[in-house]
């Protein structure tokens, strides 16, 4: 896999992550079907003047599936960053799936954070969205296990990532490829991913919804407009459940994985909310 922070490459309890930078702390998460470098060009603005941690959760990027195939244990792997690095006030920043992590993280270890930043992603009865239906199914019926070869074919995959990305034509191809690669790339990966999207329903963060309503964390949502998975409704719902959420900033044409197309309105948003804290 090509990697443009190899450099800053480390590794805690088997979670590959990235520590880029000095300062402050930004934690990373990213979601299902992409890894660590959907963050690249953020933390290209912000590695001056922070310290920017960026996990590849299990079965992505660079960590291999380990651990307990669910959200929970994806929550597992972020915590295990946090607390062998023991990292304190640290500003949380969440998409997709990342962002459903993000929320039971924060139930966890709400103490560790300064401030919390989501962007499009899963939610208590939207998890998984109704759009991503087709991409359950085509798990639950083996798909994945033949879908290795796409990998060869950059230009077919950046089809495939039009749903989350308004211009991926302009994606490099090697990131197109790193996305997938580590996801198809092994039956136990293939197997892992299956797990994983058999074990969400709807319901599942209503487990940690006693203690988001609780939540005095400074949030912001950030939501692209463009987005078919994750409706601007959304932000507005999670709004009004978390106490410290105070603004949603629409980030108009974003889809999906809007932090990589959109990282100069997105650091801006990063760095606004984050000078009060």
């Amino acid at each position: 896999m090509t990697d443009e922070f190899a450099a800053h490459r480390r590794e805690a309890g088997g979670i590959s992550y990235v520590d880029v930078g000095q300062g402050p702390v930004t934690l990373f998460v990213h979601g299902v079907f992409t890894n660590g470098r959907l963050w690249r060009n953020v933390v290209q603005r912000l590695r001056g003047h922070g310290r920017c941690i960026v996990v590849d959760l299990p079965g992505h990027g660079h960590t291999p599936p380990i651990g307990e195939a669910s959200l929970w244990g994806m929550a597992d792997a972020v915590g295990t960053v946090l607390t062998e690095l023991d990292l304190w006030d640290v500003h949380l920043v969440g998409n997709d799936t990342g962002g459903a992590v993000c929320q039971i993280v924060m139930a966890r270890h709400e103490d560790r954070f300064a401030s919390w930043v989501l962007t499009n992603c899963d939610t208590e009865g939207n998890t998984p969205p109704r759009a991503f239906a087709p991409v359950a199914w085509a798990s639950r019926l083996g798909l994945f296990r033949v879908a290795g070869p796409v990998v060869r074919w950059p230009a077919l995959v950046k089809q495939i990532f039009r749903v989350g990305y308004r211009n991926p034509a302009q994606l490099p191809d090697d990131v197109v490829v790193d996305y997938l690669a580590p996801i198809l790339g092994s039956r136990d990966a293939v197997r892992f991913m299956e797990r994983l999207l058999r074990s969400v329903n709807p319901q599942l963060l209503g487990r940690v919804r006693p203690q988001l309503e609780a939540c005095e964390v400074p949030t912001v949502l950030v939501w692209g407009t463009a987005d078919v998975f994750f409706d601007i409704e959304w932000a507005h719902w999670l709004q009004r459940l978390i106490p410290g959420a105070t603004d949603v900033v629409e980030i108009p044409g974003g889809r999906l994985f809007f932090p990589d197309e959109f990282a100069d309105p997105f650091v801006d948003t990063l760095e606004a909310h984050w000078k009060p804290v």
